[in-house]
């Protein structure tokens, strides 16, 4: 347990992942089994095999998805832009190292193209491997794995996707950058005329600062932003904010949902932008 030693603890005998969420707040974890822990050039990576939560994905001590909830943020930050853009066949994920987002774009037949743009080889191969219920074990061919910096990605491309969804984890360490105003700029360039894109803002409870900057960054560059929620039990709160930024579209292009999905459907596509008062940012 050495490398995993500074985020796992033992406690009566067990063992529990302490997650440190911010300076008033813990979210403790108990612990089956540490399936895997090694340090990549980036980060330190763990999947571990949780008693509620089934295995899940830890960065630095930070639990990024698991087998029980992961489904439903892979599926808000892929369907919803996906009902949006009435023909994506260009479709660009940066991060998304678990696979689960890339998985999503495959159920969409005229989608052509699919870019995972992950700077973290490990976290691909320990996804695929050991966290199959998040994966899937992804093989779909139109999938190309870009073992890249994102920022970088971006900023050399002009005019190409229709669709770009940002995975990405928490405003720190390697993904600091992924919230910042010059990295939109970018992903707006990178769009076609009439492109979308979408990231996830964070919790509107506990990072109201990070989502209100984000918003903010995306209005100032795209025609169309909205923002909206879905409940994911493994985040901070439970309750979690995406925000969509669009060139052209502003409305649902489906109205008859089908997909092979566990959270959405034509009811949660239309009603989760309906927002709670506090969240309607001017």
């Amino acid at each position: 347990m050495s490398e995993s030693s500074s985020f796992l603890r033992k406690i009566n005998g067990d063992l529990w992942l302490v997650e440190d969420e911010r300076e008033n707040m813990k979210v403790s974890y108990r612990i089956k089994e540490i399936i895997f822990s090694r340090s990549s050039p980036f980060q330190h990576v763990m999947i571990l095999d949780s008693y509620d939560f089934g295995r899940m994905l830890v960065l630095d001590g930070v639990v990024q998805t698991t087998s029980l909830d992961g489904h439903i943020y892979n599926e808000m930050i892929t369907h919803i832009p996906l009902s949006i853009h009435p023909e994506p066949e260009r479709v660009l994920i940066i991060g998304g190292g678990d696979c689960g987002a890339a998985r999503e774009v495959a159920k969409y037949e005229q989608v052509k193209e699919i870019d995972m743009v992950e700077i973290d080889q490990m976290v691909v191969d320990v996804c695929k491997e050991h966290l199959p219920a998040v994966s899937g074990n992804l093989s779909d061919p139109r999938v190309q794995f870009i073992f890249n910096d994102g920022i970088k990605h971006v900023q050399a491309i002009r005019n190409h996707y229709d669709v770009i969804i940002v995975d990405s984890s928490d405003p720190v360490g390697p993904a600091k950058a992924l919230f910042e105003q010059s990295f939109y700029k970018n992903i707006y360039h990178a769009l076609k005329d009439d492109g979308l894109m979408v990231c996830q803002s964070q919790s509107p409870l506990f990072h109201r600062s990070v989502m209100k900057e984000t918003i903010g960054h995306i209005r100032n560059l795209f025609p169309v932003c909205k923002v909206y929620t879905a409940t994911v039990p493994t985040y901070p709160g439970g309750f979690w904010s995406f925000t969509l930024g669009s060139r052209k579209y502003r409305d649902l292009c489906v109205d008859d949902f089908h997909k092979d999905t566990k959270y959405v459907n034509q009811s949660i596509l239309q009603s989760c932008f309906d927002l709670p008062e506090f969240l309607k940012i001017e």
